[in-house]
């Protein structure tokens, strides 16, 4: 039991992060209907970014204190994430809006890898390493040990995810956004600016990926130019394990595909004997995907469009 404990709250605290990244996906998706698959290497930037700016603070004066070093790291990742989200759209899927979606989607194919030379050549290819300015306490619970750092990811997500959803349900952007998911052209008419809510669309997945980006970061104390590829597809899948365009359903996703990941590389080398160890873990989520869109294509709870954003 403490096993399974402990894999639930690894998973929870990795499915949050999911669920910010998959966020992104949905809100894109279910405004223009496109899939942003270079949505994972924006996260990837937002790691770098905060990493870069963690390891100069700490290398200038090894005593500055954590909250310092994550806040002026957000300050510095956030933006960053916002001018390359918008930029992308602006330039690279605005063009392509009345193209066949085939088009949009090889474009946002190209803009992934672009986003990844460009990080190759500003940070390199090796690991940067997230300084060790927090140090995590440890909490146990039914013979499980849960971190202060968990429980704050945890937390902050649910927090993001609650007021995104407010701002979606309470405010004129958010009906904005729902007006031009339902329909585009009569949303035009009716004196709403497309472009402006395509364009905040972008600058809010942007945002809360670079969130998510400085989450991983801290958490696993590493980041590297290809971990958008990886993280990208796994909070895309959440996406479409929840209805890809449904909000709650890409959170609902993001957080089960997060449990199954972690309780299948918990149970994985027991399961086949030790034929397989928990390294293969990414194997479950692509799992997760394929059975989706054979039994459920509409996702576990289906596409709402007017719930859409």
């Amino acid at each position: 039991m403490d096993i399974f404990i402990q894999q639930l709250i690894n998973g929870l605290t990795l499915g949050s992060v999911y669920a910010l990244v998959a966020l992104g996906y949905t809100m894109v998706y279910g405004i223009i209907g496109l899939i942003n698959f270079a949505h994972g290497d924006v996260v990837m930037i937002g790691a770098m970014a905060a990493t870069m700016i963690a390891t100069s603070l700490v290398g200038g004066d090894p005593t500055v204190s954590a909250v310092v070093v994550l806040g002026v790291g957000l300050l510095v990742a956030v933006p960053l994430c916002m001018a390359v989200g918008w930029t992308a759209e602006r330039v690279a899927y605005r063009p392509l809006r009345r193209a066949p979606r085939l088009a949009a989607l090889i474009t946002a194919i190209g803009v992934s890898i672009i986003l990844q030379n460009l990080a190759m050549m500003v940070w390199g290819r090796n690991y940067l390493s997230f300084p060790q300015v927090l140090q995590p306490q440890v909490f146990e619970l039914a013979g499980a040990r849960i971190t202060s750092l968990q429980m704050a990811i945890v937390l902050i997500a649910a927090l993001i995810m609650g007021a995104l959803f407010a701002v979606v349900h309470k405010t004129r952007l958010g009906t904005a956004m729902r007006a031009t998911a339902q329909n585009r052209e009569v949303a035009g008419l009716m004196g709403v600016n497309i472009n402006t809510v395509i364009s905040a669309a972008f600058l809010i997945g942007s945002a809360l990926a670079a969130i998510a980006g400085m989450m991983v970061t801290t958490y696993y104390g590493v980041a590297q130019y290809t971990m958008g590829f990886m993280l990208g597809l796994k909070a895309f899948t959440a996406a479409v394990l929840g209805g890809i365009g449904n909000m709650v359903g890409a959170m609902a996703g993001g957080l089960l595909l997060g449990v199954i990941e972690s309780l299948g590389a918990g149970y994985i080398g027991d399961i086949t004997g030790g034929f397989l160890g928990s390294h293969y873990q990414d194997v479950f989520a692509f799992v997760v995907l394929v059975l989706v869109l054979i039994f459920r294509p509409s996702g576990l709870l289906g596409e709402r469009v007017g719930d859409r954003a």
